[in-house]
């Protein structure tokens, strides 16, 4: 069985065995206006809708233009962002609906790798507090010869001497502090860690150690992860499913081989192509797909198919005015679950509807500050048209 058609099972848990499981996810941040009185005059549509399970023991991978909604989805499974409206379910439980001393304690099952070390890490603490903040915090450092043996084992998992429990912050190198970030994570014990960019403030060289840290210690500890990135080499590399996002929806979900091997979706494919191949003489023959246009605002989203504006494959019916449901697609040579919200993804596959040129549309400022690139300039409400 091929790469791109096998089955992917999460290397630290059970398939099918669903440990996080988002229904309807919206997470919408108002738009203020006034000098006295705050009034709000738009909201910012950051999350509009997301459906998706991880599996326990997988890494998800979560990609996107910047954005898109993606680091804020991951702080709303965390509860760092409020969900809006829709469910978030982990392990069994709601998170969502938890408040107060019940989400504190819901917090050691959860924990997040930030995407800057250095801002992330207070640099008036040494390693050791701050490892062992986390642990006081839920009860887990209450002997104290037991708590600096855990604090040397997460430290030697992590890479690290023993000797850097006295030092500070900026003592160490980029990748080092990254390495205490996860370290810092892993001393409470979690189910899910949520790494958002965990690798794009670092060196070439040493991202893939750090990659390769976080393969191992999943391994090791049977933890899940979800990783949030752009790089979609990063996200390849460690991935067992990935998703792609555009302005605050799933566009497509697959398998992480499937995806790169057979991108169905008309950004996935958009993106897949701006990947470069270092073979001239497959980079010349592959589908070059140039976006035409500007992302739209996410306080001003476009009705119907959110990437219709820039879609090469956009038709005259259902794309304008019909939001496509992120659904299972049976196309040949396909899995089951790969999932594309698109309504015309078969017959795209199929070579029964054509690529075409995109007309650029003029993206004009509202009062409050969005960007509207629907609305043809000379229409706009009590405009001039100069």
């Amino acid at each position: 069985m091929s790469e791109s058609t096998q089955q992917v099972e999460p290397r630290g848990g059970r398939a099918g065995d669903v440990l996080v499981d988002l229904k309807g996810v919206k997470v919408h941040f108002p738009i203020k206006s006034g000098v006295i009185f705050d009034r709000t005059v738009g909201f910012v549509y950051a999350v509009d809708g997301v459906d998706l399970q991880i599996r326990r023991g997988e890494t998800y991978g979560l990609v996107g233009e910047s954005g898109c909604g993606k680091s804020t989805l991951g702080k709303a499974i965390l509860h760092l962002e409020t969900p809006t409206e829709g469910s978030i379910v982990f392990d069994g439980v709601d998170i969502a609906s938890l408040k107060g001393e019940e989400l504190r304690r819901k917090r050691q099952d959860l924990q997040m790798v930030f995407q800057d070390p250095m801002s992330s890490l207070d640099p008036r603490q040494s390693v050791e507090s701050l490892l062992v903040e986390g642990m006081k915090a839920h009860g887990l450092a209450k002997d104290k010869a037991k708590t600096r043996a855990r604090l040397r084992e997460v430290l030697a998992a992590v890479g690290l001497p023993p000797a850097a429990l006295s030092k500070y912050p900026h003592e160490f190198s980029g990748g080092q502090r990254q390495r205490i970030g996860i370290a810092r994570a892993l001393c409470v014990d979690p189910k899910l860690i949520v790494a958002d960019e965990p690798v794009s403030a670092l060196d070439v060289s040493v991202q893939a150690q750090v990659l390769n840290l976080l393969v191992d210690l999943q391994q090791e500890f049977g933890l899940t992860y979800l990783v949030v990135a752009h790089d979609l080499a990063v996200v390849r590399h460690v991935s067992d499913r990935i998703g792609v996002m555009y302005l605050g929806g799933l566009v497509e979900e697959s398998e992480a081989g499937e995806l790169y091997h057979k991108p169905l979706h008309p950004y996935t494919r958009a993106l897949m192509s701006a990947v470069p191949v270092p073979d001239p003489t497959v980079e010349d023959q592959r589908e070059q797909i140039l976006l035409t246009g500007d992302l739209p605002s996410p306080s001003n989203p476009p009705s119907g198919c959110r990437f219709h504006t820039r879609c090469p494959w956009r038709q005259a019916t259902r794309c304008d005015d019909e939001r496509p449901e992120l659904r299972v697609v049976e196309i040949d040579g396909v899995t089951p679950g790969h999932r594309v919200a698109c309504h015309w993804v078969e017959q795209i596959a199929a070579g029964e509807v054509e690529a075409h040129d995109v007309e650029p549309e003029l993206v004009v400022e509202h009062a409050t500050g969005s960007h509207d690139p629907y609305v043809p300039h000379e229409q706009m409400p009590g405009d001039s048209g100069v």
